[in-house]
């Protein structure tokens, strides 16, 4: 239910949250995950297709102040741009709650990782096959701060598909950093991105005994 209160000033009613946006009485762990990769990737997308809130979002429309500074090879189509953040919330279960925040993919706009960076728990590296490129100063920058990430490919209609080992070669990626496929459009299939995430952190975090 909404919180409804009064203003005691002038005596308006005021609405609360959104019931839906409300946070479930059963939470007991929020953990924070960062979405990231470069310009164009589908981080946007992701976000807004699995948050169970309203996503909030910071897409502004691209300029000629970005001509010549934004690589936009290979999404020259793309008309929008994110310039701060994307947020989201998804409950994995009736105790563990995510947030979501997406990171700009623009370099300029790096500056911004630090502050998103801050008690972030792990990451999900978004890829396109068409321009795999754009993630490896992306996953540098994850491997400098220590920050655990997995690797989604974004399957793009007209993306090549890849065998996971090449890709984790052509990424110099460790053996043990897992790599998944998925359709940022999809729910279900940005659910379980996020939930592969959270066993490999869960991973991480549990020692193996000695054999």
């Amino acid at each position: 239910m909404d919180f409804k209160g009064s203003d005691r000033a002038t005596g308006q009613q005021l609405a609360g949250p959104r019931s839906e946006d409300v946070l479930p009485e059963t939470a007991a762990a929020a953990v924070k995950v960062v979405i990231v990769g470069g310009f164009g990737v589908g981080k946007t997308t992701l976000v807004g297709s699995v948050s169970e809130i309203r996503p909030l979002t910071t897409e502004e429309t691209m300029t000629q102040a970005g001509v010549g500074v934004d690589d936009t090879a290979g999404v020259a189509g793309k008309s929008t741009t994110t310039v701060a953040m994307d947020f989201g919330r998804i409950s994995i279960n009736e105790q563990l709650v995510l947030y979501l925040f997406g990171t700009p993919g623009q370099e300029r706009f790096w500056f911004l990782w630090r502050g998103l960076f801050e008690g972030a728990l792990g990451a999900v590296v978004l890829v396109d096959t068409r321009r795999l490129e754009v993630s490896f100063d992306v996953i540098g920058r994850l491997e400098e701060r220590r920050v655990p990430f997995v690797v989604a490919v974004n399957t793009f209609p007209d993306a090549p598909g890849y065998p996971i080992e090449e890709l984790r070669g052509a990424l110099d990626l460790p053996e043990s950093v897992p790599i998944v496929e998925c359709d940022a459009r999809l729910r279900t299939s940005s659910r379980d991105v996020l939930m592969t995430l959270m066993h490999y952190l869960y991973s991480l975090a549990t020692p193996t005994e000695a054999s």
